[in-house]
């Protein structure tokens, strides 16, 4: 489905009289593609292109992927004093690595950090993509934007917001607003450039995109790129034991979703008992030898601990879910933040409202819970206390309004009823 918009993506930014042109995408909608196929496009016209991503793992990633794709591109990392390449492209002989744009000057594709672009003090560009648009602040886009005569902006709008350390309650309601998503302050002052959306994600099954669509994408739908016969997951030890994991795993395979719920309780955010059912479910799916059917693999491949993730709201609590597995089990454990644009198997979540006595702002965030329900190309496990529904009926939104503020939806408390309403139907009680 990417190649259908992509003709139009590219007239608009070729020949449209904006500047700009934005792609919505959806979680595990192509987007990755439709970047490296854009850069592939606007290279082969001969004139520099600029890359923007917002993390070192994303433009590692991004030079990884072109370097592959277009072996004959040279391509440069633009990286940091002291950057030392990682595995995945240190092999590609088109790749360049170099602290200055200078170095890097046979190159004709450039990628680095928003924050790297930064730093330059010169040089313009007449083609630049600017990835996971929706995670960068509008104050570093107004950085580097000036470099720039068209730009292609990239990103999901149901992901987290920027993340600011500083109180921004100053600018709120302001159309330049700082903590604002680039793409959402170009878009309040541009309002005439062009918004194409991807429509199918070729990650989430069919038992998930309509629940992830509903909850956190409601007036700009998708649709999964799989049937329910297309994916299925099963165990090379077929007997179920009766325990609540085995009774969980089960649910999951079958259906795509499960909640293990644990006794209600008010907790310490690093609940043990959470932490130890979280690395216990992931244990007990590579003991039961898990097998994931898929369209890549008819015939099912092992789901190792590299296709298993555990999600949580905190780093906290990620160390103390790695407590509970071996040193180096290979199971990736970390915070919504840093899961964002990464895909598994399976993933099991550490509900970020599981134990609490309160909802707040944070914990309610639309896109903290989305990043962790969307990394699953087969099954999503969510571990918490029961009593979040209650929790959710007991503290209703009642964050402060600004005048002028953009309305951001889906609201956080709407989108955790909706996915909590869901999980209802999965839930298996562990005593």
């Amino acid at each position: 489905m990417t190649g259908d918009i992509f003709p139009a993506v590219m007239a608009d930014l070729f020949d449209g009289p904006a500047r700009g042109v934005v792609v919505d995408s959806p979680p595990g909608a192509g987007k990755s593609t439709l970047v490296v196929r854009a850069a592939r496009h606007i290279a082969a016209t001969g004139e520099p292109l600029a890359v923007v991503a917002q993390t070192n793992e994303q433009v590692d990633d991004l030079v990884a992927n072109l370097a592959a794709a277009a072996p004959e591109l040279p391509v440069g990392r633009l990286s940091a004093q002291g950057y030392v390449p990682v595995a995945r492209i240190s092999g590609h002989p088109n790749v360049q690595v170099d602290s200055a744009v200078a170095g890097l000057g046979g190159c004709r594709v450039i990628i680095g950090t928003a924050a790297k672009w930064a730093t330059l003090t010169e040089g313009s560009w007449p083609w630049a993509i600017v990835d996971e648009a929706y995670q960068m602040r509008s104050d570093a886009l107004l950085r580097v934007a000036g470099r720039f005569e068209r730009t292609l902006f990239v990103g999901d709008p149901g992901q987290l917001d920027p993340f600011s350390t500083v109180e921004t309650e100053r600018w709120a309601g302001l159309s330049w607003d700082p903590q604002l998503s680039a793409v959402a302050v170009l878009l309040r002052h541009n309002p005439h450039v062009p918004v194409h959306r991807l429509p199918v994600s070729w990650r989430l099954p069919a038992t998930a995109a309509p629940v992830v669509s509903k909850a956190f994408y409601p007036f700009t739908g998708f649709t999964s790129g799989t049937t329910r016969e297309e994916r299925s997951m099963e165990f090379a030890t077929r007997a179920f034991g009766a325990s609540p994991l085995d009774a969980t795993l089960a649910t999951a395979a079958a259906t795509g979703w499960a909640l293990h719920e644990l006794p209600a309780r008010h907790s310490m955010r690093t609940d043990t008992e959470v932490a130890k059912a979280c690395a216990l479910l992931a244990l007990r799916l590579l003991e039961r030898g898990a097998v994931a059917v898929s369209e890549k693999a008819p015939g099912g491949a092992p789901v190792g601990p590299q296709r298993i993730a555990i999600g949580t709201a905190h780093r906290d609590q990620a160390a103390a879910v790695r407590h509970y597995l071996p040193e180096h089990s290979g199971i990736t454990v970390d915070t919504a933040n840093r899961l964002q644009g990464r895909e598994y198997d399976v993933t099991i979540v550490w509900h970020p409202l599981s134990g609490r006595r309160d909802a707040t702002a944070f914990h309610l965030e639309a896109g903290r819970l989305c990043v962790l329900a969307s990394r699953h190309r087969h099954a999503c496990v969510a571990v918490a206390r029961a009593g979040i529904a209650e929790l959710l009926d007991a503290h209703p939104s009642t964050g402060r309004m600004y005048l002028n503020e953009v309305v951001k939806f889906p609201d956080g408390w709407e989108a955790n009823q909706a996915v909590m309403s869901h999980l209802d139907q999965h839930r298996v009680v562990a005593s």
